[in-house]
């Protein structure tokens, strides 16, 4: 049979030392900071990606008020778009994919769409536009 214990023997096994306090609240204390960074990383990637997609938004708003085939000539056109600045380039399209004997009523033209936020991210865009050759 055990014997029941003393009033000074329970005080002695009660309770927390000072030594084990401490090391609770060093793990805890890196446990908030890794959630912390956690955080801090997710909000920066929520970030890049509404920025993205902003881009992305501009970007096809501009390329939907582009001029007709008829009308897009070779050249640069710039502007701002909501604080995004935006530069369309056209160039002829040049391959030797394309036998150039061959004859065509399409002139095809290199289009590059560039979007820039006001906070620097850039956005390029290349695409192929056909156009009607002119006629004469």
């Amino acid at each position: 049979m055990s014997r029941p214990m003393r009033f000074e023997d329970r005080r002695a096994v009660a309770g927390f030392t000072l030594i084990e306090v401490l090391i609770a609240l060093a793990i805890v204390a890196v446990s908030l900071t890794a959630i912390g960074s956690l955080m801090a990383a997710t909000v920066r990637g929520s970030r890049s990606i509404d920025e993205h997609v902003t881009l992305v938004q501009t970007a096809r708003a501009i390329e939907a008020g582009l001029p007709d085939r008829g009308d897009l000539a070779v050249g640069s056109l710039t502007g701002v778009r909501d604080g995004y600045r935006w530069r369309i380039d056209v160039q002829p399209f040049r391959t030797n994919l394309v036998d150039p004997r061959l004859e065509t009523p399409w002139v095809p033209q290199a289009v590059t769409i560039t979007v820039q936020s006001p906070d620097g991210p850039v956005l390029r865009i290349n695409s192929i536009r056909l156009s009607r050759k002119a006629s004469g």
